[in-house]
C-alpha cells in the first residue's frame, strides 16, 4: 500500500490517537464562532488547524481529545521549535463550557497566549507556575500564539465542540 498526502496524515493521526480515549465522530456542526470555520467532517483535525500548526514541530497531526473534562491544562514553554518554545499539547479538542488553563513552565524566556481573533490574551511572563485561563462557551476553532516566539512556531489550537 502506498501512502500519500492526506492518507499519511490520517494514518499518523490514527496511530497518534490510539491512547487518546474516545473515538467516534466528534459531533457534527462546527459553527466557527470565532470567524474561522472549515469543518473537518467530524472527529478529525480541521484543515485550518493543520495549516496553522504546519510549522510547529511538536504538532503531530492529531488533536488531544479532552472532551468530557471540565478543565484542561496546556503547558507553556515546553520543548519544541528549537528550544522551550511550545505549548503542550499543541492542539486539543474540548467540549463547549470547558476551561483551558495555560500553565507556564518557566522555561524558554517570557511567553504569552494570544488568540488570533482577539478573544483572549494573557500577560507576557516567564514566571514558573503562572496560569492564565479561558472558558470556551461557544463551539469553533481557536488559534493562538506566543507573541515573541510566533515566528519560530510557538502556536496552538483549541477545537471546541
Amino acid at each position: 500500500m502506498v501512502l500519500r498526502g492526506i492518507g499519511a496524515v490520517a494514518v499518523a493521526g490514527a496511530i497518534a490517537g490510539c491512547g487518546g480515549g474516545g473515538g467516534g465522530d466528534g459531533g457534527g456542526s462546527d459553527g466557527g464562532s470565532d470567524g474561522s470555520d472549515g469543518g473537518d467532517g467530524g472527529g478529525g483535525v480541521p484543515s485550518e488547524v493543520e495549516e496553522y500548526l504546519s510549522e510547529t514541530d511538536n504538532f503531530d497531526g492529531s488533536l488531544e481529545d479532552a472532551t468530557g473534562q471540565g478543565e484542561v491544562t496546556v503547558q507553556v514553554g515546553t520543548e519544541a521549535n528549537g528550544g522551550n518554545f511550545g505549548y503542550s499539547p499543541a492542539a486539543v479538542r474540548v467540549d463547549s463550557g470547558t476551561t483551558v488553563v495555560w500553565e507556564w513552565t518557566g522555561q524558554g524566556g517570557s511567553h504569552n497566549v494570544v488568540d488570533e481573533d482577539g478573544s483572549f490574551e494573557s500577560e507576557l511572563t516567564d514566571e514558573e507556575g503562572f496560569t492564565f485561563e479561558h472558558t470556551f462557551d461557544e463551539s469553533g476553532t481557536f488559534l493562538y500564539f506566543c507573541t515573541p516566539h510566533k515566528a519560530v512556531g510557538m502556536k496552538g489550537a483549541v477545537v471546541v465542540e
